[in-house]
């Protein structure tokens, strides 16, 4: 159990940092286009949340493999 504890807290600003980007860029796109096609139950912020949880998802996984 603390092994999975160390790799979210190694994990934890990719998977902020990505989900506060792509928070800025589907807004800036759904303001744009006008519409919520391609987003996660139509709403910015659970798609960038999704987004981050994979990402950091992904760095454990990375993290981990390379240790």
């Amino acid at each position: 159990m603390e092994t999975i504890h160390a790799l979210m807290q190694q994990s934890a600003g990719v998977g902020a940092g990505i989900a506060l980007g792509s928070a800025v860029g589907f807004g800036l796109r759904r303001k744009r286009s006008g519409s919520s096609e391609g987003l996660i139950g139509g709403s910015v912020f659970v798609t960038s949340a999704v987004c981050g949880i994979v990402a950091m998802g992904v760095m454990m996984l990375i993290t981990y493999m390379s240790a």
